[in-house]
């Protein structure tokens, strides 16, 4: 359809597959490696310097690349260390020593981000970056990195607009992803979200889909792109995913904008920190 960008993670548990699916792409010559923007992301598992450059080089090997373009820390998260013959990928609680909570290794983030910036050094990834974080840990990675993070991705939609932390990134020049762009719909089986927080049910959005006459989730992503955050929206639809890309024939007014952004509630749907002490039985606050 003409996606180039492929947002993957270790945790995610299809790195093998996605990498088969770019090794058929590039054999059929539907595409050539350089046209692609793939990202992966470093696990909690993984922030000591040690396992950083490992992990990395397991995302490569089962993604079938030379590099990645855009490596991400995942969380400000940093739990003890799953030897990849246990268990792979490990989820939060799958540390052989945890009895199904969560094990945390403290590790200072400047250790992580200096072993980001070897795979850096050494060709592995093109650039490095943060995820799920908030202007005071970036701002003390700025404070020593001798690599700038170049993006930071973060759950963002008009639930949880964070204008306070876009515009800290974009004046910092780090660019800025938004997952989530839809709201709540991702986390319902989670028991995270309700159905009805769902933002392309709102009836603002939905008012102004009808006025440009585009779906309301291509409103939620135009207004995230007219906020100069990229977005990554997936789909099992094939006809979403057609519609997912048009998103440059039309743009929002002012008005239009400012509707949207009077919808935020700080409304975090991903928050571990927040719903994990039951499914994880260890109290971990990340955003607070």
């Amino acid at each position: 359809m003409g996606y180039r960008l492929i947002d993957e993670a270790a945790v995610y548990g299809n790195e093998k597959e996605a990498g088969q699916g770019i090794k058929r792409a590039i054999d059929e010559g539907i595409i050539k490696r350089e046209d692609l923007f793939v990202t992966s992301k470093l696990w909690n598992t993984e922030h000591r310097k040690e396992h950083v450059e490992p992990a990395c080089k397991k995302t490569l090997e089962d993604l079938g690349l030379d590099y990645i373009d855009l490596y991400l820390i995942h969380f400000p998260v940093s739990l003890k260390h799953i030897p990849f013959d246990h268990h792979y990928p490990p989820e939060w609680t799958d540390h052989p020593e945890g009895n199904g909570t969560m094990l945390e290794d403290p590790v200072p983030i400047h250790e992580t981000w200096a072993a980001m910036e070897e795979l850096h050094n050494k060709g592995l990834v093109k650039a490095i970056g943060i995820s799920n974080m908030g202007t005071s840990l970036i701002r003390d990675i700025l404070s020593y990195a001798k690599v700038k993070p170049s993006v930071l991705q973060v759950e963002l939609h008009p639930l949880n607009a964070q204008p306070r932390l876009v515009k800290y990134c974009l004046t910092n020049g780090i660019a800025v992803t938004g997952y989530s762009s839809l709201g709540a719909p991702a986390y319902v089986g989670l028991g995270y979200a309700k159905k009805e927080e769902a933002a392309y049910d709102n009836p603002v959005v939905k008012d102004i889909a009808a006025a440009v006459g585009k779906s309301p989730a291509q409103v939620l992503f135009k207004w995230s792109l007219q906020r100069k955050i990229a977005v990554i929206p997936k789909s099992n639809h094939e006809e979403r995913i057609k519609e997912n890309l048009d998103l440059f024939s039309f743009s929002l007014s002012k008005d239009q904008m400012d509707a949207i952004n009077g919808l935020n509630q700080n409304r975090r749907f991903n928050d571990p920190g927040h719903y994990g002490e039951a499914s994880m039985g260890y109290f971990y606050p990340i955003y607070d």
